[in-house]
C-alpha cells in the first residue's frame, strides 16, 4: 500500500472513506497524487441522507471502541440504544441499514428496540 494511503487512513476511517489502488478506482473516486503521480484513489460515502446515519454509526463505533459487527451481543444492544437516542431510527430504511452494519437481521434490531422500550 502506498505511504499516502497509510497517512490518510485515520481521516478516511473518520469520514467512512476507503483507499483503493488507483487501477481499481471507480467513477466518483477521488485520485490523490504523490510527487506528481497518481498514488491512491479515495472512495467516500455518498452525500445522501444515509450518510447522516453512516456518521452516527461511525460515532457509535468510535464510542464503543469496535466495529459494530465485532461487538458482543450486549454491546450491539447498547449500540442500538445509542443510535435510537440519537434519532437514527427516524430515518427511512434505517433499521435495514443498522441491521446490515451490525451483521444481524432486521428482526433482531426490532427485538433490541422493543426490549429497550419495554425496559423503560
Amino acid at each position: 500500500m502506498h505511504p499516502l494511503a497509510h497517512a490518510i487512513a485515520p481521516l478516511l476511517d473518520h469520514i467512512g472513506g476507503t483507499a483503493v489502488p488507483v487501477d481499481q478506482r471507480e467513477p466518483g473516486d477521488i485520485v490523490l497524487h504523490w510527487e506528481g503521480a497518481p498514488a491512491v484513489a479515495v472512495r467516500v460515502p455518498g452525500q445522501e441522507l444515509t450518510s447522516a446515519l453512516d456518521r452516527m454509526i461511525r460515532d457509535v463505533e468510535n464510542e464503543l471502541g469496535a466495529k459494530l459487527p465485532d461487538l458482543p451481543r450486549p454491546e450491539k444492544q447498547k449500540a442500538v440504544r445509542l443510535l435510537e437516542e440519537r434519532g437514527a431510527f427516524t430515518m427511512r430504511k434505517s433499521v435495514e441499514s443498522v441491521a446490515k452494519a451490525l451483521g444481524v437481521s432486521r428482526f433482531t434490531v426490532y427485538n433490541y428496540l422493543n426490549r429497550e422500550q419495554s425496559g423503560r
